[in-house]
């Protein structure tokens, strides 16, 4: 199953034009607030029509303008997991869920029920009323009652921007279980690199309301051309595989042969791993260091140098362990010589990678 989009639409002073596919698995629209994203999020649930457009999904035609074709949204069996829950305050998580149930074609069976229950982890909540739940578990609930509601594509509107930290990294995983377990596309708006590189099947980024590039997340990411949210959000993301965990609170990872040392993450040896390494956490090194107390040093050759217009520069670096990306001053890029088909060490701190950037 898979969703086709094209769009056309014009704002005060700006334009959305966009043509993208969005496979099975999670589809992240990233870039930064007022990019569009959230247009098409609305455009695709029916909730705003576009100037111009078609959107298909799984070959049926929600939109298309040009034809006068335009499925109300309560007919596009479109589940909505918005940045707040918006759960009905007087219904328990169990009357919740079973609100959502009633839009399901089937009224949704016991069995389906216990999946998304179990899924979610929301046992302990079912009698529960939103008032008492912390924002992570009210937006699991939301998420439960859209999967309840048989859709055949799940839309999240930067579900996790209204959370702290922890209760990020506490959903974060349940996201991770939809993307592997669910057979529906996934629609996932987001600004937060972190989020696009534990998330994203696909990432299609947003500038100005185009698509500057979209395809797989590890290729998108890991090109310094494409900077949705600009150079404070690059970084590239490597797999990798758990090969042991340290008795000094470190965790060892196989990255093409590579070892890759992180703080200790909660996953069992042989599990494969996206880990995220922020350009600005990379320093970059000719000779190979020595004397250093930085665990991962990756050797590699070097493929880019953007220079931006201020005084840094991001610098591709192909190594064994997958491409890295490099934020320096384009002082130190000059002096030490980097140019495309030269040889440098990347050399990244165990402890500058946090829990966050390593997922499944």
């Amino acid at each position: 199953m898979s969703l086709s989009v094209c769009l056309k639409h014009a704002f005060d002073g700006f334009a959305l034009d966009v043509d993208f596919t969005a496979p099975k698995g999670i589809t992240v629209l990233f870039g930064r607030s007022g990019a569009g994203k959230s247009t098409i999020v609305n455009a695709v649930a029916g909730l705003q029509r576009p100037d111009a457009g078609r959107i298909v999904l799984d070959g049926d035609v929600l939109l298309d303008t040009q034809s006068g074709i335009n499925v109300p949204a309560h007919k596009r069996r479109v589940g909505y997991i918005f940045q707040d829950a918006r759960l009905f305050p007087h219904f328990t998580v169990r009357g919740n869920l079973d609100y959502g149930r009633r839009f399901a074609g089937k009224g949704g069976s016991a069995a389906e029920v216990a999946r998304v229950v179990e899924l979610l982890g929301i046992g302990d909540l079912l009698e529960r009323r939103p008032a008492g739940l912390s924002g992570g578990e009210r937006q699991r609930v939301a998420i439960g009652r859209a999967l309840l509601s048989g859709p055949r594509l799940l839309l999240a509107d930067e579900p996790l921007a209204a959370l702290d930290e922890a209760r990020k990294a506490d959903i974060l995983p349940y996201f991770e279980r939809l993307r592997d377990e669910v057979d529906v596309p996934i629609l996932y708006v987001s600004h937060a690199p972190t989020e696009v590189a534990r998330l994203a099947t696909t990432v299609v980024a947003l500038e100005g309301g185009k698509v500057a590039r979209q395809g797989d997340a590890l290729d998108v990411l890991s090109d310094p051309s494409v900077l949705p949210t600009g150079v404070r959000g690059a970084g590239a993301v490597i797999e990798a595989r758990v090969i042991a965990h340290h008795d000094d609170g470190l965790s060892e990872l196989d990255a093409g042969g590579v070892p890759l040392f992180l703080p200790h993450v909660p996953r069992t040896i042989g599990a494969v791993m996206r880990v995220r390494i922020a350009a600005q956490d990379v320093i970059l090194s000719r000779d190979k260091p020595t004397g250093l107390s930085a665990l991962n040093i990756l050797a590699g050759e070097i493929t880019d140098v953007k220079r931006g217009n201020g005084p840094g520069a991001i610098v591709s670096l192909k190594t064994d362990a997958g491409v890295i990306l490099a934020r320096v001053t384009r002082r130190s890029a000059d002096a030490m010589g980097l140019a495309v088909g030269g040889r440098c060490h990347a050399v990244v701190k165990t402890v500058s990678i946090a829990p966050e950037d390593a997922g499944k």
